[in-house]
């Protein structure tokens, strides 16, 4: 077991790695529409359809290497793995910033998608440094830090992108690159050499590292819920910015400021009703209440036909925030040290089939309810679908994995890490 004090500074370290990278992400999405609109000189429909292109060639390629750089954290360790992800995404932002072309943008979403292996490697990391009553707490760090970013990035971006829609790339890759020179001189190796294990080939591709998940009784069902949330849940980055555009006509601001409250809402709940509703509820109970707000969100969303009521549905489902952690913790306690790395990896795989099927699905979805052609008139159809998917993630979780026996749980980071 890692000793306290590398325990807590490595918390730190990855919880602002992915704080940075998080507000990186977000920083971009208010500007997408018009830079696409800017960059192909098409309306907002048809820049739908080329956003979910990208968000494609992301998936895609994190679907392709998510196991081989997980495999690899577990045969050389977390740290340079994780440097060499937030290096990479410094590169992909700077490439987005000058692109002249559709086709340069995308190459950068590929390298984007390569170096997205930082969250799957950061999970193996807490998965690293902690233990069976402090594991859902840590992996709260990993929500508190989306939540987080999800606030200052957005919010920034519809900011920085009234002075132009390429700014908030640039700014993206300066964090970036900053995020790279603290990691580089503080972020500690967190996997012993005795818990290291020889590279297969076999085990890092895609499906060999989903297929070897099979040897660990319980995993199965729990992937299907991960693959089901994540489904219904990659709506929000696929048409979020596009829906608010057309059916509310909001401005970039507008939209960073709609994605900002959504990011400060789940950043509140899991650092303050999570380590609460843990002990009492335990990690597979909080997960199902968490789900089911996550589907009456989405449904919330079809329905919000005023700008309005966004916010409303936003601040009323802030619970949905609860569901991933728990879940996250339920698949570590299952796994040893060794395939930490591994599993984190075809948890990675799961969402990146997940994020190769969304984008082209919700967008091209949004486009037929919202363009020309429109059978009926429905900006909100995407988020209908995703709220079917999202109940039944829950109804899988109700009905297929079994809650594990209640332990007590220890609020807060133990003196063990």
């Amino acid at each position: 077991m890692v000793d306290t004090a590398t325990a807590r500074r490595g918390l730190a370290l990855v919880f602002v790695t992915l704080l940075l990278d998080i507000i990186g992400f977000g920083i971009i999405m208010p500007v997408l529409p018009a830079y696409l609109q800017e960059l192909s000189g098409i309306d907002v429909s048809a820049a739908a359809l080329e956003g979910g292109w990208l968000f494609f060639a992301y998936a895609a390629m994190q679907f392709v290497f998510a196991p081989v750089i997980g495999n690899l954290s577990d045969r050389f360790g977390r740290r340079p793995i994780l440097l060499a992800s937030v290096f990479t995404f410094a590169i992909d932002n700077l490439i987005c910033a000058i692109a002249w072309s559709y086709p340069m943008l995308f190459i950068g979403r590929l390298l984007a998608g390569i170096s997205g292996a930082s969250y799957s490697t950061a999970s193996a990391f807490i998965a690293d440094v902690s233990t069976d009553e402090n594991r859902a707490r840590n992996f709260g760090l990993l929500g508190i830090a989306f939540g987080v970013g999800f606030v200052i990035g957005p919010v920034l971006g519809g900011l920085l992108g009234e002075f132009g829609p390429r700014v908030p790339f640039y700014f993206a890759a300066g964090l970036a690159f900053l995020n790279f020179a603290v990691a580089f001189f503080l972020l500690p190796e967190t996997l012993a050499p005795a818990y290291r294990r020889r590279f297969d080939w076999r085990r890092a591709s895609p499906l060999g590292a989903l297929k070897q998940m099979r040897n660990y009784p319980g995993i199965g069902w729990l992937g299907l819920v991960f693959f089901l949330m994540t489904l219904g849940h990659m709506v929000y980055p696929a048409v979020w910015s596009f829906v608010s555009d057309y059916r509310y006509g909001w401005s970039e601001r507008q939209i960073g400021l709609s994605l900002g409250l959504f990011g400060l809402c789940g950043a509140l709940v899991m650092a303050f009703v999570l380590p609460r509703v843990i002990p009492v509820l335990g990690e597979w109970r909080t997960a199902a209440v968490g789900l089911a707000f996550t589907a009456i969100a989405a449904f919330g969303y079809a329905a919000a036909w005023h700008g309005w009521m966004i916010y409303a549905v936003i601040v009323a489902t802030c619970l949905e925030a609860l569901a991933d952690p728990p879940l996250r913790s339920l698949a570590a306690a299952k796994v040893p040290p060794s395939a930490q790395g591994e599993l984190q990896g075809a948890i990675t795989s799961l969402f990146s089939i997940t994020s190769i099927i969304t984008p082209l699905l919700y967008t091209n979805i949004f486009a037929w309810f919202t363009g020309p052609s429109a059978p009926v008139t429905f900006g909100g159809a995407p988020y209908a679908l995703a709220g079917v998917f999202l109940a039944l993630a829950l109804l899988v979780l109700v009905t297929k994995v079994r809650a594990p026996e209640r332990k007590p749980v220890t609020v807060g980071v133990t003196e063990e890490a």
